[in-house]
């Protein structure tokens, strides 16, 4: 059962590791808190840290309409494995409706703006009815995706949602040590990144790589390294003024 977390309720932990991490977190907040899962290699990882310790954790995701198959194959696997329930949260028809019958269907290659728009109707406005009512949320976010996530905390306050806490339990990992996690527990993955592909998004804003290349530039490869955020973990004061 979760207790009222205290403001320094991971003392005495060393917040840099994953696994104390997560099981702190998830004494204190039971099923108040979620991971979110976009079914990357990151957050296949995290499941499984998560699971070893509290298996009836909740996790949750985003279907925007335009996943790749690869992707729900993995989320599907990561279901049986697990035995649990993916909480799926979708774009409000209305919404995607009028955004492609006004703008077309590739509105969010024209400019920033567009693609932002699309990404708050397909992704942020989901997220923010997944956090409504949770005190805590998981992401698989690391330092070493790109250069706005350098400065990546463990534990954050995420003040876009309400103050609710943010755990970032694998912000200091890198790409190897991923991989290596991954194939000695045998854990399911996005048959994608087998074919040139490190950050999985929407199939027509996600493509794969070539050698030598950021680990995000298949995603919105049109558009400068530093704007390469969909809105889901920026503060939303700062992500875009017309929101």
């Amino acid at each position: 059962m979760s207790t009222e977390p205290t403001s320094d309720w991971w003392a005495g932990i060393d917040t840099e590791d994953a696994e104390a991490l997560l099981a702190r977190s998830l004494e204190q907040f039971g099923n108040r808190m979620a991971i979110a899962s976009s079914f990357s290699l990151e957050d296949a990882v995290v499941i499984d840290l998560a699971m070893k310790v509290r298996p009836d954790v909740r996790i949750f995701a985003l279907d925007t309409g335009r996943l790749n198959p690869e992707t729900y194959d993995c989320a599907e696997k990561l279901r049986w494995r697990y035995n649990v329930e993916m909480e799926w949260y979708f774009p409000e028809r209305e919404a995607v409706e009028q955004l492609e019958r006004t703008k077309g269907l590739f509105s969010f290659r024209d400019s920033i703006d567009n693609r932002k728009e699309c990404c708050r109707i397909r992704k942020v406005d989901p997220l923010n009815r997944a956090l409504k009512d949770l005190d805590a949320w998981v992401t698989g976010l690391r330092r070493e995706q790109s250069v706005t996530r350098e400065k990546l905390a463990t534990i954050e306050r995420d003040e876009g949602h309400g103050g609710i806490w943010k755990i970032n339990p694998i912000a200091s990992w890198t790409v190897d040590q991923l991989w290596d996690y991954t194939r000695r527990e045998g854990l399911p993955y996005n048959s994608l990144y087998d074919r040139g592909y490190a950050s999985i998004g929407c199939a027509p804003c996600t493509r794969a790589i070539e050698p030598g290349e950021d680990l995000r530039a298949g995603r919105w490869w049109w558009e400068n390294p530093e704007h390469k955020e969909c809105g889901l973990h920026v503060n939303m004061k700062q992500w875009s003024p017309s929101i």
